[in-house]
């Protein structure tokens, strides 16, 4: 008699056992860090009523027991900013993220980030912290600088602020990238975050630690933009070998500049066929209440962890990676 019964599935760890002691000792060393900087470590839920509006990231939700939807959290930093409205100062958190859709060397749909806050921070003076962070626990040299403007113009030929958006697609046929159509809808910054990927990153991968600031405003999100420079967003990049780790920016604190921004970003998701988003009111209502002036950092650990380790892949980065 034949044997019906599927083939066992491997059942075993991504990462080795070194890997994981290596994964706590960063840990260690990560709330160490923290604690000397009076920065209080919380915990905020997995669950929230709304999603990132950003149409580049793509939400799970679970329906409710008796009704009612609720978003597996891209990045905690909803409820970490109403901590900070209600009076938390700096804070940092070690959680699980989720985003659908990501899969790959270094993307997976369930990772985890170091996220943190600090009270009284512009986005320069966090570089300042990321960096001492990085630097510190990797071992490495302290990390270049470099404008997003002065990137693009040096790998991508283009000014990236004046260079209108047919022009930003021939460089992308030019580099020899054939974009989806639905991509080509998202407009300007879809191209202008193609030759980013494809062009600038592979460039800064040689020098190691770098620092890449000063975006586009319509790539500002939920950052500040510069007190007499609107064009630009108070926004950074770390990479590391050409891998981003970190993402962070002076924090915008303007209850209905936020909720523009929402609303602006679900006419880009109809506009490319995607679902458009529930809006965090609880967000909007910490924001007119009042946000600190404050800048935040996500970072993502997984990443770390396999700079750390020297791996190849973030599965090996991951006691299991599904």
């Amino acid at each position: 008699m034949t044997d019906a019964r599927p083939a066992a599935p491997d059942w075993r760890p991504g990462a080795s056992p070194d890997t994981l002691r290596l994964r706590a000792q960063l840990l260690e060393k990560i709330r160490a860090f923290f604690t000397a900087r009076g920065v209080l470590e919380v915990d905020t839920p997995l669950l929230g009523p709304a999603p990132s509006s950003d149409p580049q990231q793509h939400c799970l939700h679970v329906e409710l027991p008796g009704g009612g939807r609720r978003y597996l959290q891209p990045s905690p930093e909803f409820a970490m900013k109403r901590l900070l409205a209600a009076g938390s100062g700096s804070i940092y958190q070690v959680c699980k993220a989720f985003r659908a859709g990501e899969h790959g060397p270094r993307h997976r749909v369930e990772f985890t980030l170091l996220e943190w806050y600090r009270t009284g921070f512009d986005y320069r003076a966090l570089m300042v912290e990321v960096q001492a962070l990085v630097c510190g626990l990797l071992g490495r040299p302290a990390a270049l600088a470099f404008g997003y403007s002065e990137l693009f113009e040096r790998h991508a030929g283009v000014d990236a602020f004046a260079t209108d958006e047919a022009a930003l697609w021939q460089r992308v046929a030019a580099a020899g990238i054939e974009p989806s159509a639905a991509l080509q809808a998202a407009g300007r910054d879809a191209a202008l975050d193609i030759l980013l990927t494809r062009l600038i990153e592979p460039a800064i991968a040689p020098l190691g630690v770098v620092f890449i600031c000063d975006y586009p405003a319509s790539q500002a999100a939920l950052a500040r933009l510069r007190p007499g420079q609107p064009q630009l967003a108070e926004r950074f990049e770390l990479y590391v070998d050409g891998m981003e780790l970190a993402n962070g920016w002076s924090e915008l604190t303007d209850a209905a500049e936020q909720r523009r921004r929402f609303e602006n970003d679900n006419r880009i998701r109809q506009a490319t066929g995607l679902p458009q988003m529930p809006l965090d009111e609880y967000l909007l209502a910490a924001l007119a209440h009042g946000l600190p002036d404050c800048a935040g950092v996500a970072l993502g650990f997984d990443r770390l962890l396999m700079l750390a380790a020297g791996a190849a892949h973030i599965g090996a980065a991951q006691a299991f990676a599904g």
